[in-house]
């Protein structure tokens, strides 16, 4: 039976170590439970089925929901125990841990919150909650999120106000080094004018670009061999986290550089790799990603550009749509079709694309090549174009890899490098609202007291917190395994998933707590609100996302 927190219940849970453990237990238990329920619904002939696993949408969604649940709790306890076996963390660290366990135990057990109005449960995969039904995941659900430990925990933020993270995030020093440069930076040149860069939809300046350049920020993981740093996806998270939270523009302007080295990398040859990564590496030039098209979103399969080879070159036509930093760019990493005889992704190919670099005045000034800006809500910075394609040509030499037919397999290698970084940039998103919210809900007075000290203000920002915390400890793991060159679409895509919900969740509440001046313009929260709105969106929509981790989760369960 489940207990119930007295109103005067202690902050803290004295044996929480304890309790941590045999609850994950519990909740992978639980998770076994409902993906063979799933698998049960649609794996046909021993292989999951497109076709069931559409018509048994709602259920694999929440089985991707709560899977990532179950690996937030998993990576939020190995973080506490890398904490304890190095003598770091304190009561801050505990807050947040049982914070967390409390809510997402209380959630697995009543409904994942998949968005505002949906909401995952253990029956709609065909499973039930019973394997949660144990003595200890009892008492994290009753005594871990209380409004005892969220008033504490928000009074340890006020105490710690400026401090780069709210909770010690267990990284080595030297990327809590990394962080403290890039925080600089974001606080010196960045956070002082993206207000108004928003506001006037203008793009970054192009002396914060080459100021980024010189800090590494476009090579971060190019290998030194190329001109890069060669450091891990694991500073990447740091570097975008840190970028991101000044403004998200800048934090997105790696994402250029991290996909299209990725391509190469991955994909490219020799010659093409020689080429093309000391440019990036550098910020000689500038790439940008050109693979979406109007009327086909996820559908990359359907994509109708055609590039048809005549002599040493490709003529390229068609239309792509959401293309962001076009104008700037001098290279694009274009996806086309090369095989005019198939519809499916099997005569798709990755072409290098060189461009001059456009003007305010003019643009797009390359022959055979136009584009419009698509005005944006948010996630300015960089602008959005569509572009089309009338016999603008790319140097044959530039096929990637030099075979056609690779295109969508080469983009598919480049998914869980960006999807951690997007992850990444998420955190830095909800950062930045939750700095704003704590700052505002200090310094406004209501009713004779700051807003602070209201239950439902303090607890919303020490949510905030936590489930940044949770959103870290995900994306770091997989970073890690990245790192460790271990597939990671699955942990990759749950980092995303999650990481750009929080983000939404920390823009709105912070928003909430600002009241009718957050719906101002000159408040910086608006801004934020439509900056996090985008990354439920991008790389790979959060339905797009739980639906490629369901599949892999009954691929592995079968």
């Amino acid at each position: 039976m489940n207990q119930a927190a007295p109103i005067d219940a202690p902050a803290l849970i004295p044996d929480l170590a304890a309790l941590v453990g045999p609850a994950v237990e519990a909740a992978e238990a639980a998770l076994m439970d409902a993906r063979r329920a799933l698998a049960d619904k649609v794996v046909v002939d021993g292989r999951p089925s497109s076709k069931k696993i559409e018509e048994n949408q709602f259920a694999a969604h929440a089985l991707s929901w709560v899977a990532t649940y179950v690996e937030s709790l998993r990576e939020m306890k190995g973080w506490s125990e890398r904490l304890a076996a190095e003598g770091r963390g304190g009561e801050m660290e505990q807050l947040i841990l049982q914070i967390a366990f409390g809510e997402y135990l209380g959630q697995l057990r009543g409904g994942v919150m998949m968005s505002q109005n949906e909401f995952a449960r253990l029956t709609d995969i065909g499973a039930d909650a019973s394997a949660l039904n144990t003595p200890e995941v009892d008492r994290l659900v009753a005594f871990g999120n209380t409004d005892a430990a969220r008033k504490r925990l928000a009074d340890l933020m006020v105490e710690r106000q400026g401090a780069a993270t709210f909770g010690d995030c267990g990284l080595e020093e030297e990327y809590e080094m990394i962080r403290d440069q890039f925080r600089r930076f974001s606080d010196d040149k960045v956070v002082p004018y993206a207000h108004e860069w928003h506001l006037k939809d203008e793009l970054i300046p192009m002396e914060i670009l080459e100021e980024m350049g010189e800090l590494g920020v476009f090579g971060l993981t190019i290998p030194e061999e190329f001109g890069g740093f060669g450091m891990g996806k694991t500073s990447m998270c740091v570097v975008s986290e840190e970028l991101s939270r000044g403004y998200i523009g800048v934090g997105s302007l790696g994402t250029r550089s991290e996909i299209a080295a990725e391509l190469i990398l991955c994909g490219g040859t020799e010659e093409q790799k020689n080429e093309w990564l000391p440019k990036i590496a550098s910020a000689e030039i500038l790439p940008t990603a050109v693979f979406t098209e109007p009327n086909t979103g996820s559908d990359l399969g359907s994509l109708r550009t055609r590039a048809v080879k005549e002599g040493d070159e490709w003529v390229i036509t068609g239309a792509k749509t959401w293309i962001t930093h076009a104008a700037r760019a001098d290279v694009m990493t274009m996806l086309v079709r090369t095989d005019p005889d198939t519809s499916n992704y099997s005569g798709l190919s990755m072409i290098l694309c060189p461009k001059p670099r456009g003007t305010d005045e003019n643009p797009f000034p390359a022959e055979g090549m136009t584009g419009g800006e698509i005005e944006v809500l948010g996630y300015r910075g960089m602008k959005e174009y569509e572009l089309g394609f009338d016999g603008f040509r790319a140097p044959a030499a530039n096929l990637l890899g030099g075979q056609e037919g690779q295109g969508f397999k080469q983009l598919m290698q480049t998914f869980e490098s960006a999807r951690i970084q997007t992850a990444a940039r998420a955190i830095g998103v909800a950062q930045c609202a939750m700095e704003l919210g704590l700052q505002y809900a200090l310094d406004r007075k209501q009713f004779g007291k700051a807003l602070i000290n209201f239950p439902r203000v303090y607890s919303k920002l020490a949510m905030m917190a936590v489930e940044i915390m949770v959103a870290r400890q995900l994306s770091y793991y997989s970073a890690r395994e990245k790192d460790a060159d271990r597939r990671c679409d699955l942990e990759a895509g749950m980092a995303k998933l999650l990481g750009a919900r929080i983000a939404w969740a920390c823009a709105d509440n912070a928003l909430q707590i600002h009241g009718g001046n957050g719906f101002a313009l000159e408040y910086q929260v608006s801004r934020v609100l439509c900056d996090a709105r985008i990354l439920n969106i991008f790389e790979g929509a959060a339905e797009i996302q739980a639906q490629v981790i369901a599949r892999r989760l009954v691929e592995k369960a079968n």
